[in-house]
């Protein structure tokens, strides 16, 4: 998700692993002066002015830190183009979850992640969640909370609680109700691709895929070390698996590694090789070490850009290797609209590649955006925990021409909010709604969800959702990491207890996966 978010104080004093083609998520960070968060979802320069921001309940009387109140302070930022003063939080479905799987490879080894690699985000997006489903083809929306108990020496931590919001769509009923797919895969076989886990591991997962796709499906190979060339152009797969099985078996890993070069090949043999009517989409798989031609992402993405906005062209990247390039590989999928995930394993490699993406090649939404409009009267303070590199303006919501996220079917996407509530305040403290366009159509629709004070009053620990529960141990242990805090945050011990717990409750492997990472965290910290 891409967000921008603001943290406000008082006068005295804001979503393969879930599958492959989705774009779910959230970002900002907020700034007690309410300074704007603009990221690159902007209109271009010289369009028509965007909407106005929308103005929470209870926005006509004075917000809270800002003197005139919202509506005055709105009618001055129209007139100098700022973003308004006010209590939202606006962002654009985009969910990875390589962070995680990343985190957990490198605590496995007997290293601590590096803080610049950690994102709280991806961290909870990567569990499964207990949402409604949708009965059409939109989105549920889902708001609730708890309030976690206070750290010592925590000033006024009763007055915090945790806010999930959580959208989710409805799961493919049958693999042959998608669209054919037109995947163009990017493949590293640089040097560094040679070590166990890497080009073996992408080799072996494209080989079951190619057995699981359908016949009307198709499929173009693109290699890349110091050069990039293309291996298979756009070929169904009727009748051409025994060729595309011999195309992936041949490679063998081989000098440098030019992303650049790889990308440019992979998009245009993507265009070249595009159908309509299908879902078109690269895969870029590799581990992101860049140390030949153009090694900048920036130099990168305007091949990316054009490519997603003229023929809609995502980018869904895999990333594989003990060494990894993260914060390339975030970014490259990122401006293609899509998003990263991580695989270390066979059993990882398979869920991405065999169980989800044969049925999520589909697409629900497109250009999807999410906001939260937080209530003055009840709400105090709030943070969003994590996506503090991904951001729309408030005023983009309702501006179709900035572009939002990609959502498959059966995908959920969760931002989770700590937030602060105002002595004795009692009734409504937020309203989330979901903006998107059909798929077919492009034609516009939104789905929104509310919470009050007495959904977020229960204790977290004691009686709470159990994937509440689990969002908010992900979401502690991601801040653990990266060196910050959170409300009522726990030790590493007790939260590898309560992930034990869940585990044996929810009997969910990945939540055990979650135990032992805390684990390896916490030995390595003492």
């Amino acid at each position: 998700m891409k967000l921008s978010t603001r943290t406000y104080r008082g006068a005295a004093a804001a979503i393969l692993v879930g599958g492959m083609l989705l774009a779910a998520g959230c970002s900002g960070g907020g700034q007690a002066d309410r300074t704007s968060h603009s990221g690159e979802r902007r209109a271009n320069d010289g369009e028509k002015p965007a909407p106005a921001p929308i103005v929470p309940d209870g926005g006509g009387g004075a917000a809270a830190g800002v003197d005139g109140g919202p509506e005055g302070q709105r009618k001055d930022a129209l007139q100098d183009s700022r973003p308004a003063a006010d209590y939202l939080s606006t962002f654009a479905l985009d969910v990875d979850t390589a962070s995680y799987g990343y985190a957990r490879r490198t605590l496995a080894d007997g290293h601590r992640p590096q803080p610049g690699d950690i994102r709280p985000e991806e961290f909870v997006n990567s569990f499964r969640q207990d949402y409604p489903r949708p009965k059409g083809d939109g989105f549920s929306v889902t708001v609730d909370g708890a309030r976690p108990r206070a750290a010592e020496g925590e000033a006024d931590g009763e007055n915090w609680s945790l806010v999930r919001v959580g959208l989710s769509t409805r799961p493919s009923d049958r693999t042959g109700e998608r669209p054919p797919a037109a995947l163009t895969f990017v493949i590293d076989i640089s040097g560094s691709m040679a070590e166990p886990g890497r080009l073996d591991l992408v080799q072996k997962s494209l080989g079951i895929l190619t057995d699981e796709l359908r016949d009307d499906d198709s499929i173009a190979v693109v290699t890349f070390s110091d050069e990039a060339e293309t291996r298979l152009p756009m070929t169904t797969l009727k009748g051409s698996r025994d060729r595309i099985h011999s195309v992936i078996d041949s490679l063998e890993p081989t000098d440098s590694t030019n992303v650049e070069a790889g990308v440019r090949t992979g998009y245009d043999e993507a265009v070249e090789g595009r159908r309509r009517g299908a879902t078109n989409r690269v895969v870029l798989l590799s581990d992101a070490l860049a140390n030949t031609g153009e090694t900048d992402a920036d130099a990168i993405l305007d091949r990316i850009d054009d490519a997603r906005r003229e023929y809609g062209i995502t980018l869904f990247g895999v990333g594989v290797g003990s060494d990894y390039g993260d914060e390339l590989m975030e970014r490259l999928a990122d401006k293609g609209d899509g998003h990263t995930t991580y695989v270390s394993t066979s059993e990882q490699a398979r869920k991405v590649f065999v169980d989800q993406l044969p049925t999520h090649v589909q697409l629900r939404a497109r250009d999807a955006k999410a906001q939260v409009a937080f209530d003055p009267e009840t709400v105090k303070q709030f943070r969003l925990i994590g996506y503090e590199n991904r951001a729309v303006a408030d005023e983009d919501f309702r501006n179709d021409r900035v572009d939002g996220g990609e959502v498959g079917p059966g995908h959920t996407a969760t931002a989770l909010y700590a937030v602060r509530l105002r002595d004795g305040a009692v009734g409504h403290v937020a309203t989330a709604t979901v903006r998107w366009l059909d798929p077919r159509t492009r034609a516009p629709h939104e789905q929104t969800g509310s919470v009050e004070t007495d959904a977020i009053d229960g204790a977290l620990w004691d009686g709470a959702s159990k994937r509440l529960q689990v969002t908010a141990i992900a979401a502690y242990f991601a801040e653990s990491l990266r060196g910050g805090s959170m409300p009522g945050a726990p030790g590493l011990g007790e939260l590898a207890g309560r992930a034990g717990t869940l585990a044996k409750s929810t009997e969910d492997g990945a939540v055990r996966q979650l135990a032992v990472a805390i684990r390896q965290a916490q030995r390595l910290r003492d």
